[in-house]
């Protein structure tokens, strides 16, 4: 093997290695970025749920109730987006 082939071939391993190191940095998102999308994820939730039960009680004049059903109906569906997407990040 002649030196520019071992240096060629060098160079290619070289730049593959390059790759998937920025591949795998990439791929891991910061702390602070994903504690953002999880609570993000959490409080949509519940504003939603809130916003909808406000919504439903104004309309059937069924003042507190319905607020209080959504908003509990929101925080249980908060709380499993929030597992699924953290079972998403750790594929």
């Amino acid at each position: 093997m002649s030196k520019d082939q071992f240096k060629t071939r060098l160079q290619i391993a070289k730049d593959k290695l390059l790759k998937k190191k920025l591949y795998e940095n990439r791929k891991n998102p910061a702390s602070i970025g994903t504690a953002f999308k999880l609570s993000t994820e959490l409080v949509s939730a519940v504003a939603v749920g809130t916003i909808i039960g406000f919504i439903l009680d104004k309309t059937f004049g069924t003042k507190p109730w319905l607020i209080i059903i959504f908003f509990f109906v929101g925080v249980i569906a908060g709380i499993i987006n929030v597992i699924r997407s953290a079972k998403n990040m750790q594929k």
